[in-house]
């Protein structure tokens, strides 16, 4: 924080707060708010009724409380205030704050130049720890085996709505605390990557995609992709899904220490435009992942950023033909000291079914 410039956190329930105190808050019309200073305590302040939660979870801090129809504003001053900072200098807000609490706070801060904390944290959180890494393995596992029982739901006959249902129910006895997302796409949804279900009823020789992620109950999250098909597919498809799993063993195999993160983009990219297919991959080849299912870094062209040990992020090309089907291959990897760890280890070969 000195480094950067920073006099104090301001962190509101968020992945950062969990990461920085064990706390998993929910964001809620009272304020909740972490006051971390660059020296000094560290203040939680919560509302009085969910103080007993607080206690249970979050490490490292003192708490401030505020009732019902109080300004707890004044409570972020004395905080910064008994830490020796006072209410001027620069402070980091979380960089997912709510617009209502930055100008909550620049009233009542107002010799304070806000800026992000993202700064800090996400330098943080971007290195992974042996034990994290561990957390998103146990996440891969426990996804890994939602995707081998999709023989036991995915069949011509029945809608995205249903199979979806199924694996929701799958992701929590495998281990999940939340459901975040079953995306199962048939036939022409497929080529929608972020399509999520419908009543749609799935047809015979259709791909089928499914990308599918959420919690567990230590907060790192999961999230894997593979492509289906309900019989056999056409020929067209089981072309350019070839392609497609030559482009995303490449990816996987380009990451190193080092390597730049448009270089992984790249590595899958250049194979599916060498086929022909440049302009169906339409969108990133992968973002990170911890207790955010989305964070740095993000592997796109542009981000020249080195990889370094313990970034963990997806590797997920895809090929998406409008009005026709659509196909992604997505595993979790982590950089290492000398080259990857794949984290979802279930074969990413076509699964006809």
């Amino acid at each position: 924080m000195s480094e950067a410039g920073l006099d104090a956190l301001l962190i509101p329930p968020s992945a950062d707060l969990r990461y920085l105190t064990g706390y998993d808050a929910h964001a809620l019309e009272r304020l909740t708010l972490l006051v971390l200073p660059a020296q000094g305590a560290a203040t939680l302040v919560v509302p009085r009724l969910e103080r007993p939660a607080a206690e249970a979870q979050a490490a490292g801090v003192t708490f401030a409380d505020h009732e019902d129809g109080t300004d707890p504003y004044p409570l972020i001053r004395a905080a910064l205030g008994a830490a020796g900072t006072g209410p001027t200098g620069a402070v980091g807000l979380g960089n997912r704050m709510w617009a209502e609490q930055v100008l909550a706070l620049r009233a009542a801060l107002p010799e304070a130049e806000q800026r992000l904390a993202g700064a800090v944290l996400a330098g943080l959180r971007l290195r992974k720890s042996p034990e994290e890494v561990e957390a998103l393995r146990r996440a891969g596992q426990a996804i890994d085996a939602v995707h081998a029982r999709m023989g036991e739901w995915l069949r011509a006959g029945r809608t995205e709505d249903e199979v979806a249902a199924d694996i929701a129910v799958a992701m929590r006895e495998a281990g999940h605390a939340t459901v975040d997302f079953t995306i199962v796409a048939a036939g022409p949804n497929g080529a929608s990557p972020h399509h999520g279900t419908s009543d749609r009823v799935i047809g015979r020789g259709e791909p089928v995609v499914v990308d599918i992620g959420g919690r567990m109950p230590d907060g790192y999250c999961s999230d894997s992709t593979r492509t289906y098909c309900v019989g056999e597919p056409p020929a067209e498809f089981r072309e350019y899904y070839a392609v497609l799993h030559a482009a995303q063993r490449a990816a996987v195999a380009a990451v190193r220490p080092g390597v730049s993160a448009e270089a992984v983009d790249a590595a899958a990219r250049d194979v599916i435009a060498a086929a022909g297919y440049g302009p169906a991959f339409l969108h990133r080849t992968g973002h990170g992942i911890g207790l955010d299912g989305h964070e740095d870094p993000y592997i796109v062209a542009g981000n020249t950023a080195p990889l370094e040990p313990g970034m963990a992020f997806s590797v997920e090309p895809g090929i998406y033909l409008a009005g026709r089907h659509g196909a992604r291959i997505e595993d979790i990897v982590v950089c290492t000291a000398d080259g990857v760890d794949r984290l979802n280890i279930i074969d990413t070969e076509l699964v006809v079914l």
